[in-house]
């Protein structure tokens, strides 16, 4: 069984040091590698980078991240991106990697995201130059992930994941207001996981959601924002594949 710690929206600043690492040094105990589903900082400061690079440095698991829109907003993402890389984090965007835990291959595909909504109330390719934009910019991260998990398919993992900021199914923003939903997720990024293939996929960014959904193709969709899971990691588990067999994902356990 693959052990799957994750959480998001952690939301460090300047006066944090040390609020979750207490908790982040259980961790070899209980999971083989740790997600962090973005927002990792308040508004994306170099200075914030550093307060969460030293809560999850030399932890003893693995840490694969993406970044969110609060780590994006002092304009400053490839600096964050930097800060957190030096401490051995895998900082995914459109990128994957494979992570090696007790004897099984954990593949890890990562993007933000973007917003633009779900099925049937969703933004288009249409119109003002900025709209377009919008829109090409969810589908550039939505194709990033499934190239990344197709990759991961092609090199036999014993699980892969789908880890994003934003949300891909309207599942897990129960709770939030309708009116904001095409700005917590898109479409595109279930249509990606469903066509690539996932055994579980994990995002944040919606503080007033719920924990549990699933894609339109089976894939288990887990909410961990922080003030979702209400604690400072969740742990998932994920039997390992018997490669003499293929077809549907497995499904993901709590």
């Amino acid at each position: 069984m693959i052990r799957i710690a994750a959480v998001g929206d952690i939301h460090l600043g300047s006066g944090d040091q040390g609020l979750l690492r207490p908790a982040f040094e259980t961790l070899p105990e209980c999971a083989d590698l740790l997600l962090l589903a973005g927002d990792l900082t308040r508004h994306g400061t170099p200075e914030e980078a550093r307060v969460v690079a030293r809560e999850i440095q030399d932890l003893g698991v693995p840490v694969v991240a993406v970044l969110g829109n609060h780590d994006h907003h002092d304009d400053r993402p490839d600096e964050v991106t930097a800060i957190l890389r030096d401490t051995g984090t895998q900082v995914l965007e459109g990128q994957q990697t494979v992570v090696t835990s007790g004897g099984a291959r954990i593949g890890v595909a990562g993007t933000k995201g973007f917003g633009g909504g779900f099925v049937g109330r969703c933004a288009g390719e249409f119109g003002e130059p900025v709209m377009k934009e919008f829109v090409r910019y969810s589908r550039r991260c939505a194709d990033g992930l499934r190239m990344s998990l197709e990759r991961l398919g092609e090199e036999g993992c014993d699980a892969r994941i789908a880890l994003t900021h934003f949300s891909p199914v309207p599942d897990t923003l129960a709770g939030e207001p309708l009116e904001i939903y095409p700005f917590l997720g898109s479409y595109l990024l279930a249509e990606a996981i469903d066509t690539a293939g996932a055994d579980l996929a994990v995002h944040g960014h919606a503080h007033a959601g719920t924990e549990h959904g699933m894609t339109s193709g089976g894939v288990r969709v887990r909410n961990v924002a922080q003030p979702v899971i209400g604690r400072a990691f969740h742990v998932y588990h994920l039997p390992v594949h018997d490669h003499a067999t293929t077809g549907a994902a497995a499904p993901a356990a709590r």
